[in-house]
């Protein structure tokens, strides 16, 4: 018997709001590596204010597009500038359907003339493969899954070891014996540790210092264990599966939002093809703002702040869309910051909440109603705060803004959208997004 079908399950279900709708659903985090190591305050803290490592190695999806078309494919599907992008270089991949919703970006990254490497969240890989494969292009892909769905336990292809924060350039020194190469913001050079070959991206999170160290599985352990042991006069704090989930809540960017294939008529193939059990059909919606629309939840890159990203120096799939929404966004992305006396009210029945986390998409409320919905809040400890990355209608999006946050949980189907259901609301104050100053100015800046 075949797997279902992504399509198979929202038949099933009656809607895809109705597969998708899971109230008090666990918030994701990092598969294999351990959800804390010295406590999640101190976690992010390293990283703040002396040095952390974190391992990206279980948990992102890889896929290598590789042949003569293989520029031609991800720059039909995507909305980037392929003409400015040198062979070590790695952009956010922007794919969008044909109404100029985003699909799920990813990480790409230049290996060679005609070959990338498109790492995280599986959907834009999903949507690079089929249309590659479709569309009769000149390429092939070898994949590799994340940690918890790779086939009988192996091994990754790929170590990914960030080192992170004010003393990072030193530790980095230290285990290398010298400075790195010098390299532009979010481009790699080939390195060598102790005779293993590796490649530092220039990386950061939360707009602090760092490198994210790539390479080949068999020197993973060698190469964590010398980091570990250059670190410890430092003070290097691993970080855990709780603490990593939680800088881009600072850094502004907001992960997995749901791609907009749900409802086109013409994507009724793709959702044949996909999964039912992938990422398109698993990634559960929850909180208490609900529509029976899935539409309700579709982005544009314009909302997620990705508008510099796009390039219409050539044409790609949703190139019109995102022509005419030039300039109309209605939603600006903006931080939340909670009032902590109703958090510790709310979420923590008197007490201190300790570790919050949720991608709950939670009503955002002025006297007006309805202005805005949350993407992902998390407790940040040096702000001493749980910050919300979110989106507002713009003319609400001003810093100092005073709002509300409806925290609950909608049951979903069969009552009404509107309905007060009594839950409780909590203060907030809308800030820039990224709300890390270094991460606003000179991160995006430098991207």
């Amino acid at each position: 018997m075949a797997a279902p079908s992504l399509q198979d399950g929202i038949e099933k279900a009656g809607s895809p709001m109705k597969l998708l709708w899971q109230p008090n659903a666990e918030p994701w985090t990092p598969e294999v590596v351990e959800r804390e190591y010295t406590g999640w305050r101190q976690e992010q803290a390293a990283w703040h204010e002396g040095v952390a490592l974190l391992n990206l190695s279980h948990h992102m999806y890889d896929m290598w597009i590789e042949g003569p078309d293989a520029t031609r494919v991800l720059a039909d599907h995507g909305a980037n500038n392929f003409e400015k992008f040198a062979v070590g270089q790695a952009k956010q991949y922007v794919p969008v359907t044909r109404g100029g919703h985003i699909v799920t970006d990813g990480i790409l990254a230049r290996e060679g003339e005609d070959k990338y490497l498109l790492s995280g969240v599986p959907a834009a890989q999903h949507w690079v493969q089929y249309h590659a494969e479709k569309g009769g292009y000149d390429v092939g892909f070898v994949t590799d899954p994340s940690s918890a769905f790779r086939p009988g336990g192996a091994d990754p292809k790929l170590f990914r070891y960030q080192i992170q924060g004010p003393s990072a350039v030193e530790l980095v020194e230290r285990a290398f014996g010298g400075p790195m190469p010098e390299t532009k913001f979010f481009h790699s050079s080939p390195v060598v540790l102790d005779g293993r070959p590796l490649r530092a991206l220039r990386h950061g999170m939360a707009g602090q210092a760092g490198f994210e160290f790539i390479g080949p599985w068999e020197h993973a352990a060698y190469v964590h264990e010398t980091f570990l042991k250059a670190g410890e006069p430092l003070g290097l704090i691993q970080v855990g599966a709780l603490a990593y989930t939680t800088p881009s809540v600072e850094s502004g960017w907001i992960p997995s939002p749901v791609p907009g294939i749900y409802t086109d008529p013409e994507l009724l193939e793709y959702r044949r093809h996909l999964p039912l059990f992938g990422i398109e059909g698993k990634r559960p919606l929850n909180g208490s703002f609900f529509s029976e629309d899935i539409e309700d939840y579709y982005v544009s890159p314009y909302e997620l702040g990705y508008g510099k990203m796009i390039s219409f120096n050539h044409d790609f799939v949703g190139r019109d869309a995102l022509a005419k929404a030039k300039g109309e966004t209605c939603r600006t992305k903006v931080t939340l910051v909670l009032d902590p006396d109703d958090v510790r009210t709310v979420v923590g029945e008197g007490q201190d909440p300790g570790f919050v986390l949720t991608y709950a998409r939670h009503r955002v409320e002025t006297g007006a109603g309805l202005v805005g919905v949350t993407m992902q809040s998390a407790s940040i400890d040096p702000v001493g705060a749980v910050l919300a990355q979110t989106l507002i209608d713009s003319e609400h999006s001003a810093a100092g803004t005073a709002v509300t946050v409806v925290w609950g949980e909608h049951p979903g189907s069969g009552t009404d959208p509107e309905a007060d259901l009594g839950f409780p609301r909590i203060r907030a104050t809308v800030q820039p997004s990224p709300f890390n100053e270094h991460a606003r100015t000179l991160y995006r800046r430098d991207r």
